[in-house]
């Protein structure tokens, strides 16, 4: 297994970003330190959550050697696989092999009865198509150095398990064929990105790579700065941007009359164009069902990839913290709220606390209320004392995105109907900009932090991370608040204490409102 320079060897990611486009494999290599490859919360998360499943994996392939040195220690690690090779082991985690100026690091390698069986561990609930390229390096330069790859599988977390019985956490298929077609195109593909890195950053056009199978991390330095109101910001059109951009759209304003658009779309190109909010008449009718009092209700979660949590599945959300708001008799509101304290199962005193803080509310709302119903779903399965309180609270739970995302467009929004984008263009005197933690991203990486690796924290930083979690959530419930308010004003509607009541004469069929 011969050695190569550390800035001219091709790692096995660097290999498949190469794959997706030689410009992100130069700047990947020559930029290591670029501001783009800055982990976010939400990757350092799934990173995590990779590393773990990965050392679980191992115990359901027993017995194996671990070749125990880190990446970075190339020739070491190269040569304790060559070492454990020769020992007649059933199996071997993490071992090196390196050729033709590319390494990969194998999850396990299983003895067969005539080879090995490489098994590449993902933390995916299926296998992928950007899967093969990654068990196609892999078998390839396993082959290069003399071993016979006899099988090549994806080894995946089972959604069908259910904690405490994790016996079937994982499954494993069989992807050898597709792997044997995809093998042919590997020393191709290798010698062009080797040669494309020896030279000047290559010219590569913009296309669909920029988005598949990952969102490119340099897309701002490709794309050119896009105007106010780009084609891109078209509701769930981004990629359809690309098609968009070669026939000389460019933004919103210069859209043919005839483009076929859905009723969401075109009310979108409606406002833009006229630089005006958009109000459907039909807002008025649909917040009938938000009739006091009211809750305003927020969770927020851990979805750990091994469940840890009695019939919890891999992946699931679960609540460990929530913000509610009630409107109180007299006016004004009565703030509760709860977090988890400890690693242990935070549904069934959750599901008490929630119950106690939503007591009186006739409808409960929640932004994008699916969420919150699976949350609520997930606390009844563990508190089944409860089942008929927890029955009530999904059933009373109401919805305020579809309100929006049919009803109202405001240029601002961007062609995004999320919390966090609707909420600075309809009340613009709120904000998260004031918080220590801003975004839902960040929130779960501290909770995972705070409740499964409380050894991180000291006593004065736990204390700090409790509040900046706890002022988070509540400015996501509040943030509901706020934004019925607002939606009802433009609804020409008040609050009452039965079905809301219209507070203006009968309007056109809708509002554009002059920014």
């Amino acid at each position: 297994m011969p050695a190569e320079r550390e800035s001219s060897r091709l790692s096995k990611s660097r290999f498949v970003s190469g794959l997706q486009c030689h410009k992100q494999l130069w700047w990947r290599v020559h930029e290591p330190t670029a501001p783009e490859l800055d982990q976010s919360p939400d990757l350092k998360a799934r990173l995590e959550a990779g590393k773990r499943v990965g050392e679980v994996a191992r115990a359901h392939v027993p017995g194996g050697e671990l070749i125990a040195f880190r990446n970075y220690e190339y020739d070491r690690k190269l040569a304790a696989t060559q070492a454990a090779l020769s020992r007649s082991g059933p199996a071997f985690y993490e071992a090196a092999v390196a050729a033709d100026g590319a390494y990969a690091v194998l999850d396990i390698l299983e003895r067969g009865e005539q080879g090995f069986r490489l098994i590449e561990v993902k933390a995916s609930t299926d296998v992928k198509p950007e899967h093969i390229p990654d068990v196609g390096i892999e078998t390839y330069l396993a082959r290069r150095n003399g071993l016979t790859v006899e099988r090549a599988e994806v080894m995946h977390l089972n959604r069908e398990c259910r904690y405490p019985d994790l016996s079937n956490l994982f499954v494993r298929k069989d992807v050898t064929a597709k792997v044997e077609a995809y093998l042919p195109s590997i020393p191709d593909e290798l010698s062009a990105q080797r040669a494309m890195l020896e030279g000047p950053l290559p010219d590569v056009p913009i296309g669909d790579q920029c988005f598949a199978p990952y969102e490119c991390p340099f897309m701002k330095r490709c794309w050119p700065k896009w105007p106010e109101d780009h084609i891109s910001t078209l509701y769930i059109m981004k990629r359809r941007a690309l098609e968009l951009e070669a026939k000389g759209y460019h933004t919103l304003h210069d859209l043919p009359g005839d483009l076929k658009l859905s009723t969401i779309q075109a009310r979108q190109v409606r406002s833009v164009q006229s630089g005006a909010l958009v109000v459907e008449e039909a807002l008025a009718d649909a917040l009938e069902p938000f009739s006091g009092p009211l809750a305003f209700l927020d969770f927020e979660t851990v979805s750990p990839a091994i469940p840890v949590w009695n019939g919890c599945r891999p992946w699931d959300k679960v609540p460990v913290q929530f913000s509610v708001h009630i409107e109180r008799q007299g006016g004004g509101y009565t703030h509760h709220e709860w977090l988890a304290d400890g690693s242990g199962d935070p549904r069934p005193e959750q599901a008490k606390k929630l119950i106690e803080a939503c007591a009186g509310a006739q409808a409960i709302v929640a932004y994008n209320s699916s969420f919150e119903r699976d949350c609520i779903r997930l606390m009844a399965d563990v508190a089944p004392e409860l089942a008929d309180e927890m029955g009530m609270l999904e059933l009373k739970l109401v919805d305020l995105l579809p309100v929006v995302r049919n009803h109202v467009y405001h240029p601002q929004f961007n062609g995004s109907f999320s919390l966090k984008s609707v909420l600075p263009a309809l009340v613009a005197d709120l904000s998260y900009d004031d918080l220590e933690i801003k975004d839902g991203a960040l929130a779960t990486l501290e909770l995972w932090r705070l409740i499964f690796e409380p050894e991180q924290f000291g006593e004065r930083r736990r204390a700090r991370t409790r509040r900046a979690l706890l002022a988070y959530c509540e400015r996501d419930s509040w943030a509901t608040v706020r934004l019925l308010e607002r939606l009802r004003a433009l609804a020409g509607v008040a609050p009452a204490a039965g079905p809301i009541r219209r507070a203006g004469p009968a309007r056109a069929t809708q509002l554009e409102l002059g920014l």
